[in-house]
């Protein structure tokens, strides 16, 4: 653009500036939510690679047979990481990482802290990428109860990081620890997140079990190859490796590289799909780069409505001169100021709303336009909105026959009418899709949270002890039930709503001798069944004597249907749980129960035994509250008492309610985006039937004066000005309701236990989609039609 170019843009601008706002302010929102995507795709699309070492780190997977079908998990056998290392050339470097963070109580100067953290081997440190603030990295643990932190750890403990290298901690009031290292907190899209390391030979110590045998699964193991390793041949040589030092095993081994772990981790009967989190990535940006469409939509919309206001300026410049390309490069550099302007308003709006966008999206992202990949991507993505929403009101205005225009003739303007209702036919069409999406996800949110869980979560409290509280447990219970506001309490093996271990090795009459049946087991006291509020639905529950009923078990029903039509109870089932290998124990079956959730809360349940054993094995305490007793003050008296009874350790006490919300993370963040984007659409296409109805309106100005005069009603003024736009929503209805029930049909379907798309929901989206834009219409449409006619035909 030459510099008369540049002015001449400035007074358009100005001169049309409620249209100017009104596609600054829709383009900046589009831009705005591009950018907060793109902050979010980055920091996932750069998952670990702050590690010098990501291109030769591998984890390794197992592939386990499992009931026909081939599972794939992350836990290795024991002696994988040593034995490979030594047997496998190729290999520089292995660690075992134990397989779920550990909560540990922490003692000091009579400080108690809680702090989470795994068990790893020496050789990680030399592996990922660590920041070394205190001690030697080469000899992180330089004995077995060594312990090395974060910088944010030492300042939960100490209030600085300073001087906590060689520090004595007592870890849950048992034994002394040294911090020998404490360590930069790891990045936030870093795979390895902790508060503390320890060696991993100390799990080994605590098992009982021969750690040596190729059937003990616990750690993830990490392995680092050579720069100049084949990493074909070394993957083809682990694939038999487990088979090859114990033959009866049947599981395989692959690498998996370490720019895969965060984004591509979904398998499917031992093959990785090519899905998982960059699925949800390729969504969100896919819907940003919509709604930046809607934005540019906007503005060709109003640009080429005020066509007539612009076409004799065109019919001037062409007798002047000014070809058809200067037009062009002129109107379209009006679409780029106007985008760039657009730009710096989305830099304002990013840092207003990135706080909340935080919060939904579960991040700590940072803004930097001094970034050079922000700023690559935000004047990428300007010129991108300047080019799309430029081109065609250029060419559009850019066409004009200059005598035409000059001698007053009426432009056809057919043609871009025809567009303009194609474009907010679109606009529409998306933010209804918008719409009835957060619905069906709102709706499938609820109805899994509403679905029968076989159990009673409200009012269930999950006490976690921290140690084994067996001798004292008849004691807590005691003082809980004496408190009047505890109903029952009972100790449990494992977390309610979450998978207890697995064996398929159980046997009862009728099981074919070569199909193996994973069954799931949990320990419970005798309370736990009434304390839950499970359902017997035959049979009976526990006794009050654990030890008269050791030889008996409980099942749910998806266990009794694998055992036939008949009765279960009275069934023997022979249980392989701590005997020597080729010994089983006869259980008799006293009870059958309801199916309750747990582990897959969108799958059916799978089968269970529940045995009443000692209470050593168990580790979580849960107590229900009675009915109509205050929460908070039930919460205050179950502190009081386990601060009596386990006054070496500080209360750690969940909702089972809660504990239930959080395992809806995912879904919930979907409904929470999409409810945003749904708004930020209806939003944007506001903003252009706005403009549009303030243009018809104004154009319209001498027809509504004459109808007036000739007696029209108000109401009549406003349906002849909103009619036409209300036929464009009902059209993009019609293209909405197939496109967005295709859509969410097939979103639906990684659900086991989902809803149905039931019509009221498009018919729910097709009236909101209506009265909004009957309201944006509405203001405009009243205005003209209360205007002084003899006002509108004078000025005319």
């Amino acid at each position: 653009m030459l510099k008369s170019d540049i002015k001449s843009a400035w007074r358009n601008l100005w001169k049309n500036r409620a249209y100017s706002f009104l596609n600054i302010f829709g383009l900046a929102l589009g831009i705005t939510c591009a950018g907060l995507i793109f902050l979010w795709g980055e920091s996932e699309l750069t998952f670990d690679h702050f590690n010098s070492k990501k291109n030769e780190l591998y984890q390794l997977k197992v592939n386990a047979p499992f009931n026909e079908s081939v599972f794939t998990m992350e836990s290795t056998p024991r002696p994988l990481a040593a034995a490979i290392k030594a047997d496998i050339p190729g290999i520089a470097n292995t660690a075992r990482y134990s397989d779920g963070d550990q909560k540990l109580l922490f003692s000091f100067d009579n400080t108690s802290v809680y702090a989470t953290g795994r068990y790893t081997d020496a050789s990680l440190f030399s592996m990922f990428t660590f920041t070394f603030l205190q001690g030697n990295a080469s000899n992180p643990f330089p004995q077995l109860y060594s312990l090395v932190i974060t910088k944010h750890t030492a300042k939960k403990f100490f209030g600085t990081e300073e001087n906590a290298v060689g520090r004595t901690l007592r870890i849950d009031n048992k034994q002394n620890y040294v911090i020998t290292g404490v360590v930069e907190d790891m990045p936030e899209n870093s795979s390895l997140q902790f508060e503390w390391l320890a060696p991993y030979d100390i799990t080994m110590e605590k098992r009982s079990e021969n750690i040596d045998e190729w059937d003990s699964y616990g750690p993830f193991t990490y392995v680092e190859l050579d720069k100049n390793a084949n990493f074909a041949v070394v993957n083809n040589q682990l694939r038999h490796y487990i088979k090859q030092k114990a033959p009866a095993e049947k599981s395989e081994t692959f690498l998996f590289p370490m720019e895969k772990w965060r984004l591509y981790d979904a398998f499917a009967n031992g093959k990785p799909t090519g899905g998982g989190r960059i699925a949800q990535v390729r969504m969100l940006s896919m819907i940003a780069w919509i709604i930046l469409l809607i934005a540019c939509i906007n503005f060709m919309n109003l640009a080429t409505a005020q066509s007539e206001k612009r076409a004799k300026e065109v019919g001037v410049r062409k007798v002047l001169g000014s070809g058809k390309k200067r037009l062009l490069a002129q109107f379209t550099g009006e679409a780029f100021m106007m985008a760039t302007v657009a730009a710096i308003f989305s830099v304002l709006f990013m840092y207003i709303s990135l706080p909340a966008f935080n919060t939904i999206m579960q991040k700590n992202l940072v803004l930097n336009i001094l970034n050079p990949n922000h700023l690559i991507f935000l004047i990428t993505v300007t010129g991108i909105c300047g080019l799309v929403a430029g081109s065609y009101p250029s060419i559009y205005l850019s066409s004009f026959d200059p005598l035409a225009v000059l001698k007053g003739a009426k432009i056809k303007t057919h043609g871009a009418a025809l567009v303009r209702k194609g474009l907010v036919a679109t606009q529409f069409a998306i933010s209804i899709i918008f719409t009835i999406s957060t619905i069906v996800v709102y709706a499938q949110i609820q109805h899994v949270k509403n679905r029968p869980l076989g159990f009673n979560k409200s009012s269930l409290i999950e006490i976690n002890p921290q140690h084994n509280v067996s001798a004292i447990f008849p004691i807590i219970k005691q003082d809980l039930l004496h408190t009047g506001l505890i109903e029952n309490a009972a100790l449990a093996g494992h977390v309610t709503l979450y998978g207890g271990d697995t064996d398929d090795r159980f046997r009862w009459a009728n099981k074919p001798e070569d199909q193996k049946i994973p069954v799931a087991q949990r320990h419970i006291s005798p309370e736990f069944i009434s304390t839950s509020g499970m359902k017997i639905l035959e049979g009976r529950d526990f006794g009050g004597n654990t030890l008269a009923e050791r030889a008996n078990v409980v099942i749910n029903k998806s266990m009794a249907d694998l055992m036939g039509e008949e009765s279960a109870v009275g069934k023997i089932i022979q249980s392989p749980r701590g005997n020597p290998d080729g010994i089983f124990t006869d259980m008799t079956i006293i009870g059958v129960v309801s199916n309750f959730v747990y582990g897959n809360i969108y799958g059916q349940a799978d089968p269970m035994i529940l045995f009443c054993k000692e209470p050593e094995f168990q580790s979580f305490i849960y107590a229900r509250i009675k009915n109509g007793a205050n929460i908070g003050q039930a919460v205050s008296t179950i502190e009081t008492v386990m601060k009596k009874n386990n006054p070496n350790y500080p209360l750690d006490v969940r909702f089972v309610d809660d504990q239930f919300d959080q395992l809806f993370k995912n879904e919930a963040l979907t409904g929470q985006v999409s409810t945003v984007f749904a708004v930020l659409a209806i939003l944007i296409s506001c903003l252009g039937l706005f403009g549009l109805s303030a243009y018809i309106a104004e154009r319209k100005t001498k027809e509504i004066g004459i109808r007036k005069v000739l007696g029209a009603s108000i109401t009549g003024i406003v349906s002849l000005l909103s009619i036409g736009f209300l036929k464009l929503v009902g059209i993009a209805c019609l293209i909405a309701f197939p496109c967005a029930g295709w859509i969410m049909h097939n979103w639906l379907q990684s659900y086991s236990y989902r809803i149905h798309i039931g019509w009221w929901m498009f018919l729910v989206a097709g009236i909101v989609a209506f009265l909004i834009a009957m309201i944006t219409i509405s203001f405009q449409s009243m205005k003209a039609a209360m205007a002084d006619p003899a006002k509108s035909l004078r000025n005319e």
